[in-house]
């Protein structure tokens, strides 16, 4: 029996897949799998029985990625899972800086009498621009800015973008006359506005400083809903005052952000829609449930893509490892000793770390198999019974 326990409330159509081997819990330490959204688990301890986190999300700085790697803990995220959701908030924002919706709305909403007049008078002051024939750059082609971009072109705009990182897939589904840069400074003097989407790491953070935030055009509007570490505040704040940028819009609130003239802080509802909290929901029970049932891993931030097909024999072994000499070697090896023929396996690394499945042609000895693979190298070995295809 796997035990579920969840940090925050996840939608219950998620829950609702698993089977009758899972059972919700509240106690962490008896938990095989955590399901996360926010929650910070960088100073949790983490359970000997625990075998999955699962972020309902894309982001993953919430969890302690290096820790869980090392202890033989597959942690998975949803890409994709809530793009959608996060691609209306950015058009919604670039119409409400483009429009000065927000000042606009606050203006009406103070008035306290002579209502139709005072507005024939005072609305020209929030006179805006249309988006359809700007120019919006994309600044990361993933799930996300990949279907920003096309959006923002089927409504007229000219779209631009940048990722030295360009997948096949995002290649392919990426709107053909999305012109692509090489260098992110040659992009900038181009665009009205420009929305980020680029993970928050050594590389990214503090990314837009004052140097590049002084290559964007004069009032351009620089919409962030990737994280708030990719800004460096101070030179934000310069840019802001000496006009440089119009508006800053950010799902990421902090405090030094707070009462800035020019910015508009949005409470984090980039995934915050019913559709995007349920479709993040099922895809994290259904990584978890492939993993655990079938050793397959999908869309895992620390392990490898490792997919194999349901079988009709013995155990499947699943073994996580480092990525070093020997170890195949070391696994059927042993294997062989006990006289354990393998009808299948398949072997996939991801930087410092391995994922090799295991199909035995028989029964194993399980105490004997986990006492064989107890070589340096090795950090787990799960044996799944035989599964009927």
């Amino acid at each position: 029996m796997y035990k579920v326990a969840s940090l925050n409330k996840i939608s219950p159509k998620g829950a609702a897949l698993l089977s009758d081997n899972y059972e919700m819990t509240d106690d962490i330490d008896a938990a095989t799998v955590i399901l996360v959204r926010s929650a910070d688990m960088h100073e949790m301890e983490l359970s000997e029985n625990l075998l999955v986190v699962a972020r309902a999300g894309a982001g993953v700085n919430n969890i302690p990625i290096d820790k869980c790697s090392e202890r033989g803990i597959v942690v998975f995220n949803t890409p994709g899972a809530n793009a959608n959701a996060v691609k209306e908030l950015v058009l919604a924002s670039m119409l409400m800086a483009s429009r000065n919706i927000p000042a606009a709305i606050e203006w009406a909403g103070a008035l306290t009498e002579n209502a139709a007049k005072t507005v024939e008078k005072g609305k020209s002051r929030f006179a805006g621009k249309e988006i359809k024939g700007k120019t919006l750059g994309v600044v990361g082609l993933g799930y996300i800015g990949v279907i920003v971009a096309n959006a923002a072109e089927a409504l007229g705009m000219h779209v631009v973008g940048y990722d030295p990182y360009l997948s096949l897939k995002a290649a392919h589904d990426l709107s053909p006359s999305v012109k692509l840069y090489d260098k992110l400074p040659a992009l900038l003097p181009n665009c009205d506005y420009v929305t980020i989407h680029v993970p928050s790491n050594k590389e990214t953070n503090g990314m837009f400083d004052y140097a590049l935030l002084g290559e964007m055009k004069h009032n351009a509007v620089l919409l962030n809903f990737s994280r708030d570490k990719l800004v460096v505040p101070e030179d934000l704040k310069r840019a802001l005052a000496e006009k440089k940028l119009r508006y800053y819009i950010t799902d990421f609130p902090t405090d030094d952000m707070l009462g800035v003239e020019g910015v508009l802080l949005i409470p984090h509802l980039g995934a915050s829609t019913e559709e995007s909290e349920e479709n993040c929901a099922i895809m994290a029970i259904e990584e978890v449930m492939d993993f655990l049932e079938y050793g397959n891993i999908l869309n895992s931030v620390n392990y490898p893509t490792v997919q194999a097909e349901k079988w009709d024999v013995g155990p499947r072994i699943v073994v996580l490892h480092k990525n070093i000499p020997s170890m195949l070697g070391t696994q059927t090896g042993s294997l062989a000793k006990m006289g354990i023929n393998i009808s299948n396996m398949v072997n996939k690394s991801k930087g410092d770390y391995s994922c090799t499945l295991l199909d035995c042609d028989e029964a194993v000895d399980e105490e004997a198999v986990r006492a064989a693979f107890a070589v340096e190298g090795i950090i787990s070995v799960r044996i799944i019974p035989k599964r009927l295809t």
